[in-house]
C-alpha cells in the first residue's frame, strides 16, 4: 500500500472508532502526509522507518524553526498513525513510542477586558450593512454568552435556535454534547437574526435555491459562514470598535467568558462544563491567568511597590 493509502485507512479508523473531530482528522493528515514526504526524499516508508528516522525528522522539524506545540503534535500524529499500524498488523512496533516530545511552553492566554468585550458588542450593532449589523451582533454575542469554540459556532443548526431557548444544545468535540445557557441580550440578537435569516431564506427558495439548516448559511462549500471570514470579521469589528486587531480573534472571546466568569464567582467545573473540556486541568489555566492579572494590579496600584519602583 502507498503512504497515501496507509494514511487514510488511519484517518477513516480515527473517525469511526473515536469519532475524531473533522479538524482532528485534517491536522493528522497535514502531519503525516509532511512525515511520509520526508520519509520518501530519504528512501524510507512509513512501514521501514525506525525509531531513529523518527528522532531525525524531528530534528528537522526544529531546524525547519516549528512551534513547540507543533512539533509535539506532528510527535503525537506519528505514535497514533504506528499505534493504529501495530494493531492493523502491519507493524510489529511502534518506532515513536518511547521518544519524548519536545516540552511544552507554558504560555498563558490572552485575555481582553471586560470593557474591551463591551466595546466590541457595541462595534457589532454598527459594522456593516444594515443586514450584516444584526448577524454581526447574534455571532458576537453568542459567542461571549457562552464561550464556544469557533467552528462550534458557525456550524450551529437552525434548528438549535427554534422557540426563544434559554439554552442551546452545542455537539463538541468528539462528538460530545453540552448545554450552554444564553443571557438575555444574546436571546434577544438570537431572536432577531432568526427573523432576517428566515426572511432570507424565503427569498432564496422563490428563487429556487435550497433551504440551509444552519443558522448562518452561506453560499460556500460548507453551507455555512466559515471560520476563516468570521477570524476576518472579528477583526473589522475590533477596528470599528477602537480594539487593537492583533488581540481580537474568535478564541480570544472564549478566553474572556472563561476568565470573565471565574473572576466573578463561577465555579471551576462548571466553566469546565460549559466550555466542554474533557479535563478540568484544561480549565485550570484560567486560574493562572488571575494570579497573574492579580500580581499586575498589585505591582501597579499598591503604594509599596509604587515606593519601590521611584527608589530603584
Amino acid at each position: 500500500m502507498t503512504a497515501t493509502a496507509r494514511i487514510g485507512a488511519f484517518l477513516e479508523a480515527q473517525a469511526a472508532e473515536l469519532g475524531a473531530a473533522r479538524n482532528t482528522q485534517l491536522a493528522y493528515a497535514r502531519d503525516l502526509t509532511d512525515f511520509a514526504g520526508w520519509l520518501d526524499q530519504r528512501g524510507r516508508t512509513l512501514e521501514t522507518a525506525t525509531r531513529a528516522d523518527v528522532e531525525a525528522y524531528l530534528v528537522h522539524c526544529d531546524e525547519q524553526g516549528l512551534a513547540v506545540s507543533t512539533r509535539a503534535r506532528r510527535l503525537s500524529s506519528i505514535r497514533q498513525l504506528y499505534r493504529f499500524a501495530f494493531e492493523d498488523g502491519w507493524r510489529g512496533d511502534n518506532p515513536a513510542i518511547q521518544i519524548r516530545g519536545p516540552g511544552r511552553e507554558t504560555r498563558l492566554p490572552k485575555v481582553l477586558s471586560e470593557a474591551e468585550v463591551d466595546r466590541l458588542l457595541q462595534a457589532a450593532r454598527v459594522h456593516g450593512r444594515a443586514e450584516d449589523r444584526v448577524r454581526n451582533t447574534c455571532l458576537v454575542e453568542l459567542l461571549y454568552a457562552t464561550g464556544l469554540r469557533v467552528s462550534e459556532l458557525v456550524g450551529l443548526p437552525a434548528a438549535a435556535a427554534r422557540g426563544d431557548p434559554q439554552m442551546l444544545l452545542v455537539r463538541g468535540k468528539g462528538g460530545r454534547e453540552r448545554m450552554v445557557p444564553l443571557s438575555p441580550p444574546a436571546r434577544t440578537a438570537l431572536a432577531e437574526w432568526l427573523v432576517l435569516r428566515d426572511a432570507g431564506e424565503a427569498a432564496a427558495k422563490a428563487a429556487g435555491r435550497g433551504p440551509s439548516p444552519f443558522l448562518f448559511p452561506s453560499s460556500g462549500k460548507g453551507g455555512h459562514l466559515t471560520r476563516h471570514r468570521f477570524y476576518g470579521l472579528i477583526k473589522e469589528i475590533a477596528v470599528t470598535g477602537g480594539v487593537s486587531p492583533a488581540k481580537v480573534t474568535p478564541h480570544r472571546l472564549r478566553h474572556a467568558f472563561a476568565t470573565h466568569l471565574l473572576a466573578n464567582g463561577a465555579d471551576l467545573r462548571a466553566i469546565q462544563t460549559l466550555l466542554g473540556h474533557a479535563d478540568v486541568s484544561t480549565t485550570e489555566i484560567y486560574t493562572h491567568v488571575l494570579d497573574e492579572r492579580l500580581k499586575t494590579l498589585v505591582h501597579s496600584h499598591h503604594p509599596l511597590a509604587r515606593r519601590s519602583t521611584k527608589t530603584s
